[in-house]
């Protein structure tokens, strides 16, 4: 089985890679259920040898490797930029993703399209599922939700929505994660402010990733899938929570996301609940466990 990942250098992308270099590396380390370890053959691109927003590119690369599964990680994902740079938002997140699954629909092959718990407005006050309507408040979410609708241009899709990603290798648009940024900032004994009533489901890149390639091993039915880890947390929470497995003494104090200055507007309450996932038996480690892993795998643990 062929399968091409864009963005095969962001947090995501790598892990994904990952994933699928190692054939013993399932969800729960179970085999697939036809009993037959799947074989891959990984195509990682990087916006280097692909520019999704190009036509003509996208259509000569996967021409070019014929993929049976294209996973797209590739987007811009500078939420308060999108604001100032709507049409770059657009052009990535939107027209980007109508090429490939154009492209992907000539092949035959099946579109796996990265999404985000921004596609909703945050006012349910509870997780959102699968079958919740998306109402996007921000430029961000606008552009997602509109290559979401391109990616059903494919017959064989699936839309996998993330929430909140942290990962070993970072992310590539951002420069790093926020783990990573209140480690450094905890370290330099700076004063940290984070607000605690922004609420989300942080999610382990390794974890969706897992579970990305279960989804397509297991043949689930096409259609979109939430994949973040369990449970839910505010920013707040969830550096005291970083800081409480390093043992660091940070000077952590919360604030309200009205004292911040943020060009986007963003969802108060945007976890996830994997209501698919878990009817196919198939689970993501909750977001405590899922931070101890990373922490670890890092070697800060």
């Amino acid at each position: 089985m062929r399968v091409l990942i864009t963005g095969a250098n962001g947090q995501l992308g790598c892990d994904l890679c990952k994933a699928f270099q190692d054939y013993n590396t399932t969800l729960n380390q179970q085999p697939p259920t036809n009993n037959q370890q799947l074989s891959y053959e990984l195509i990682p691109l990087t916006h280097a040898d692909i520019e999704i927003t190009d036509t003509d590119s996208v259509k000569k690369a996967l021409e070019s490797h014929k993929p049976d599964i294209v996973i797209n990680t590739a987007a811009y994902v500078r939420v308060d930029d999108c604001e100032i740079y709507p049409e770059k938002a657009f052009l990535v997140n939107a027209v980007g993703v109508k090429n490939i699954a154009e492209a992907s629909q000539a092949l035959g092959a099946t579109l796996v399209q990265i999404s985000t718990d921004y596609v909703f407005d945050g006012e349910k006050g509870a997780p959102y599922t699968e079958e919740d309507a998306p109402n996007p408040i921000n430029t961000y979410g606008i552009s997602k939700l509109t290559g979401e609708h391109y990616a059903k241009l494919v017959e064989k899709y699936y839309i996998v929505r993330v929430s909140s990603l942290f990962g070993v290798a970072g992310a590539s648009g951002k420069g790093g994660n926020f783990v990573e940024t209140m480690i450094k900032k905890a370290k330099n004994k700076e004063k940290i402010t984070v607000v605690d009533d922004m609420i989300m489901s942080p999610t382990y890149t390794k974890d969706a990733a897992r579970v990305i390639k279960k989804i397509i091993e297991e043949n689930l039915p096409y259609g979109i899938y939430h994949t973040a880890n369990e449970g839910f947390c505010s920013w707040f929470e969830f550096a005291r929570k970083i800081f409480d497995f390093l043992n660091l003494n940070a000077d952590l104090k919360p604030i309200k996301t009205r004292d911040l200055t943020l060009r986007a507007k963003r969802p108060v309450f945007s976890a996830l609940e994997n209501k698919k996932l878990s009817k196919h038996n198939l689970k993501m480690p909750p977001w405590q466990k899922a931070l101890e892993t990373y922490l670890s795998e890092k070697g800060y643990l």
